[in-house]
């Protein structure tokens, strides 16, 4: 788990400076060419692990993390361990708010379950 925690939190150091120093498109670009790992069966280490992984990574990070760097790292840790996931982005109109989360086959897997039933959905990738 240090190893896997450790690696989220640079992650999230990366997309802060992404974030930080780069245009949307430069982020948008790296998580939707980011490939699919290939990973046998047995050497599969279940998503809820790694995004538990990250939630440590967030605690111990040094400045608030936001929605969109937590879940562009979070869609990158997965897709480097094997996981076809999409990162959503999401907005809600009265009163307007965006926001972003992870999922897989459908299924919101960084955030709480019922985020489809707040924000309308803007972009998959």
């Amino acid at each position: 788990m240090k190893r896997l925690a450790l690696e989220s939190w640079l992650l999230l150091l990366y997309f802060d400076s992404v974030m930080c120093w780069r245009e949307f498109q430069v982020l948008h670009r790296i998580v939707q060419e980011e490939p699919i790992r290939p990973v046998t069966a047995a050497r599969l280490i279940p998503y809820e692990e790694l995004c538990r992984a990250m939630d440590y990574a967030c605690v111990l990070y040094f400045k608030r993390v936001l929605c969109l760097q937590r879940s562009s790292a979070t869609t990158v840790l997965l897709r480097r361990h094997g996981w076809n996931t999409e990162m959503v982005i999401g907005a809600q109109i009265l009163p307007f708010k965006s926001h972003a989360w992870c999922e897989i086959n459908g299924v919101v897997v960084n955030d709480k379950p019922y985020m489809h039933d707040i924000y309308e959905i803007l972009e998959r990738y």
